[in-house]
């Protein structure tokens, strides 16, 4: 920033254009934010000045001139996903005869089987698992809002040998975490999020050209591209993995005609294209065009 003012010295007066986009570059320049954190302290700004212009009608114009600031452009990347062969060595990874191995093999497969976010599955505790027909989980998504989500079989034989071997299907112990670190408390989100980098390492090093950055959260992206092309409807897709809005589905469907569009690439470049005659080899059309 280059005023210099502090923070309890500065005044509406103060925050004009070139004030906004001095703050925007210093994001960019000197805190290395994203052209989306910018976007979020923009979009902050607009709604404060849309406020200011009611309660201080005679700002209005500098109201105005940066509500018209436009949010700066980014280029969206596709969203990242699992190839079926590279979810099936991650999954398959952990030990199954240690007790964290069961754990770790448990755990990401409900954060696929059920699309959670990581917060939502480190939140999990044994009363909110059912295992009796039909298998489902309840989850807490954003804003404290549950949603119940179906297990597969397989998903849902694995997790109830692990709870049985915890004793976390009493019921006096439904209120405990399912997931647990080594001292028996609720994992954290960067808990899950090395034990996962852990078991994508190796799982690398056994497939060649298994570069996907792996997260926790391309598991929930995995999920949503495989419900897709299943012919899973985006609706459902939106329900499922707790959306607000559809929009935020549509991710899935962009990178799933990507994909097709660079199977279609790769296809054309190997096919032989039929030979095209030239126009200029054919007397009869020369002959026509000469008519005119």
């Amino acid at each position: 920033m280059t005023r210099n003012i502090a923070v309890e010295r500065l005044a509406i007066a103060d925050v004009d254009v070139a004030f906004v986009e001095a703050f925007l570059d210093h994001l960019s320049k000197e805190r290395h934010c994203s052209i989306r954190t910018q976007n979020q302290r923009l979009a902050v700004l607009h709604a404060f000045f849309r406020y200011v212009q009611l309660e201080v009608p005679e700002r209005m114009l500098q109201c105005q001139k940066v509500m018209a600031m436009p949010l700066r452009r980014y280029t969206q990347t596709p969203v990242g996903y699992l190839s079926k062969d590279e979810l099936c060595a991650v999954l398959a990874h952990p030990d199954p005869s240690t007790r964290s191995g069961r754990r770790d093999s448990v755990m990401f497969s409900v954060l696929y089987d059920t699309g959670a976010r990581v917060s939502e599955l480190i939140d999990i505790n044994a009363n909110d698992v059912r295992l009796t027909s039909p298998p489902q989980i309840r989850l807490i998504g954003k804003g404290s809002k549950g949603r119940v989500v179906p297990l597969m079989d397989a998903t849902a034989r694995l997790l109830g040998d692990y709870m049985r071997e915890l004793g976390l299907d009493r019921p006096e112990r439904g209120h405990l975490p399912v997931f647990q670190n080594r001292q028996g408390r609720r994992l954290t989100r960067s808990g899950v999020r090395y034990l996962l980098q852990c078991h994508v390492q190796a799982a690398k090093s056994q497939i060649p050209g298994f570069t996907q950055k792996v997260s926790p959260h391309n598991l929930r992206h995995t999920k949503g591209m495989h419900l897709l092309q299943s012919g899973v409807t985006q609706e459902m897709i939106r329900d499922f993995l707790g959306h607000v809005d559809v929009k935020t589905t549509q991710v899935y469907a962009r990178a799933n005609l990507e994909m097709k569009r660079k199977a279609l690439e790769k296809a054309v470049d190997h096919a032989p294209l039929p030979s095209i005659p030239s126009w200029q080899q054919n007397e009869t059309m020369l002959d026509w065009l000469r008519s005119l």
